[in-house]
């Protein structure tokens, strides 16, 4: 007894393996993460190190340079690249693909430690920090006050909310983005120092020893004990301003005689607004592994934030990039669903028979359903891409089944009864089948096995594509066979069945004449075969390349550069005419400035549009008009960009050169 009939003679079985597959299948369905695209690792490592009031030039010199050295001799650095500027020195080291990150990071940590010695004592230990290389975080959330400034709200967020998004798993980090956290300033007066024979230096000396923290420690008695606390440092505005410099001929210098003191932000080089008003942003960065999806775990927080945020504090989410990965992900369901009852059309047409249709129609279900164990072991999502493999496997999976039911159909019409004709079709059918199952899975596996970004991406969809495959050749082995048995009952044929083989003859008879007519002017087909395939290399080599199409994700980006003379009320007076060019096009929805975050010269900003269904003109389109508007500020560079399309590919704008 043949494999197939033994599943024809023993129909539970089956049923039962058929089962065994769904069920399966189901299970892992529910567990599968779901996400835009496949895991990838694209990872960034970031050491910045501030030294306030520190030149550029020192800067480069003292801290960039020892480090950038010490740190491109880590395993799994693609390239680095840096910047210093007045009392802040930045270095991105860019990882290899799918390196691991957290191995990345502790080689980096490593190569730091080994140089810090070299750094100047003065300045502040360098924080080496792990991220996506995104251009743009997952979500901007906008924090707004017409009564508190920036500096009261920063100080909220960085003590309240940002450690709570910060606990959601996946998020790497929640920045505060135009945050002005507090600080004493003093302004010091160089007339009123001099006159009092007082320089900067013994004011920092004042400052430190009479500001520390001391660690009294704790009495103790014979039954009780009690911990001693000693105020040692300054906590008010006033406490500064009495603060002695200096004893000056019986009397004392203090700091109210030659500064002015006053709590504010500790920097004023970076601003945010949105919609014309000021605001501080948290910018949500995914982990180098993690799922841009995990702002579903942010927005599950929302209510919280909201009831304990202060009445004079507004919330608003400035951009949510899974709106856009949610959008795509429906409509490659809803892909799905139109290619399902398309494919199963198509096979009723042509079959001309309910009953038949049946057979290949159940493999569609089995054969999507059952690829998800495949996936679940195999450590896959539930993405664009494997999504995109299912699509396409709709129309290859009922091949098999359809195959079989044919072969057991002409039996049927040669008189044999239905257990009979299943049993001897689907016997001499096992090597087609088999055959036809490992050719589409070799088609698509290879691509699997492609290096770089491409073969990252498309890995999941390859083995989705050739494990669907596979699943569908064991249904047609098992399942199909048994169903025919008891469906197919006589080869009779219905009114509908004839008006369909009536049609498909007359189209065979005619596409008969054409080829014998064809095979008249032999040297004219051969010619026009020979042209087509010579066409093949021209279209490839003049057709135009890119990573990935744009898509409009619905918003329009910009990076600014102002001149190296110019300070953040610069930036934000050129930043609200930016907000200007943004809301001239009706389909703007939101737009903001982050201005001071890419440096002191730099920023960023951008205009989030309205839902598709509400617009008429792409992000794509709209790319083009806000740039030419954006060129006609004068005393400000501007270039509109749009996220990439795919992860791994460019930073947003499509050029970027280094000049050496």
């Amino acid at each position: 007894m043949g494999s197939t009939e033994l599943f024809i003679r023993r129909p539970v079985l089956s049923i039962v393996v058929s089962l065994l597959i769904l069920l399966i299948g189901l299970r892992a369905a529910t567990v599968l993460p779901i996400r835009q695209y496949p895991k990838l690792s694209n990872t960034v490592v970031s050491i910045a190190t501030s030294y306030p009031g520190a030149s550029a030039d020192m800067i480069q010199g003292f801290i960039t340079t020892p480090l950038e050295q010490a740190v491109a001799s880590a395993e799994g650095v693609d390239y680095i690249t840096s910047s210093s500027v007045l009392g802040i020195s930045t270095i991105q080291v860019y990882i290899k693909l799918n390196f691991d990150p957290n191995e990345a990071l502790t080689e980096v940590l490593s190569k730091v430690n080994s140089v810090k010695y070299l750094i100047p004592k003065e300045s502040n230990d360098p924080v080496v920090t792990k991220s996506t290389g995104q251009t743009t975080a997952v979500m901007y959330i906008a924090f707004s006050s017409k009564e508190l400034t920036s500096s009261a709200i920063s100080d909220y967020l960085s003590r309240v909310v940002q450690p709570v998004m910060s606990t959601v798993d996946g998020v790497a980090a929640a920045d505060v983005l135009g945050g002005q956290s507090f600080a004493m300033r003093l302004w010091l007066d160089a007339a009123k120092m001099a006159g009092h024979g007082v320089s900067p230096a013994d004011v920092s000396a004042a400052i430190t020893a009479n500001n520390f923290q001391a660690a009294a420690g704790q009495t103790k008695g014979f039954f009780t004990i009690s911990d001693v606390t000693a105020n040692t440092d300054l906590r008010s505005v006033d406490d500064f301003k009495r603060l002695i410099v200096k004893a000056n001929d019986g009397g004392f210098v203090r700091i109210e005689d030659i500064a002015t003191v006053e709590l504010a932000a500790q920097t004023t080089d970076v601003s945010v607004a949105m919609n014309g008003e000021h605001a501080v942003f948290i910018g949500v960065q995914a982990s180098p592994q993690g799922n841009p999806l995990i702002v579903r775990g942010v927005r599950a927080l929302f209510p919280e934030m909201e009831r304990n945020l202060p009445p004079s504090i507004n919330m608003k989410v400035a951009y949510d990039s899974t709106k856009f990965i949610q959008s795509s992900i429906d409509e490659v369901k809803k892909t799905l669903i139109e290619s399902v009852v398309i494919v199963v059309v198509v096979i009723f047409l042509f079959l001309a028979s309910l009953r038949s249709v049946i057979i290949p129609v159940v493999t569609i279900p089995l054969s999507l359903v059952g690829v998800c164990s495949l996936m679940l072991a195999l450590g896959f999502s539930f993405n664009l891409l494997t999504l995109l493999a299912m699509v396409l496997a709709i129309g290859l999976v009922v091949d098999d089944a359809i195959v079989v039911v044919e072969n057991i159909h002409r039996h049927l019409e040669e008189g044999a009864p239905p257990l009979q004709a299943a049993t001897r079709g689907a016997r001499e059918i096992v090597g087609p089948v088999v055959s036809m199952t490992i050719t589409l899975a070799a088609v698509y596996a290879p691509i699997g096995f492609l290096g770089g970004p491409t073969g990252a991406l498309f890995r999941e969809f390859a083995f989705t594509l050739a494990g669907a495959v596979i699943v569908s050749g064991v249904i047609a082995l098992t399942l199909s066979p048994m169903m025919c048995s008891l469906f197919l009952r006589s080869a009779e044929e219905g009114q509908f069945a004839r008006f369909v083989n009536h049609g498909f003859g007359a189209m065979t008879r005619w596409y008969g004449r054409k080829l014998n007519r064809s095979l008249d002017y032999r040297p004219i087909t051969g010619l026009f075969a020979v042209t087509m395939l010579g066409l093949v290399g021209f279209l490839y080599m003049h057709t135009s390349k890119e990573f990935a199409p744009d898509e409009d994700q619905g918003i329009v980006f910009a990076l600014t550069k102002a001149p190296k003379y110019a300070n953040i009320d610069y930036l934000d007076y050129y930043g609200a005419k930016l907000e200007k060019v943004f809301q001239k096009f009706s389909e703007t929805d939101l737009s903001f400035v982050l201005n001071g975050v890419s440096g002191s010269q730099g920023g960023m900003a951008g205009t989030l549009l309205k839902p598709w269904d509400e617009r008429k003109r792409s992000s794509i389109a709209l790319k083009s008009l806000v740039q030419t508007e954006l060129s006609k500020i004068e005393g400000i560079n501007a270039f509109a960009f749009s996220l990439p399309p795919l992860p791994g590919g460019s930073g947003g704008l499509p050029v970027q050169m280094v000049i050496n």
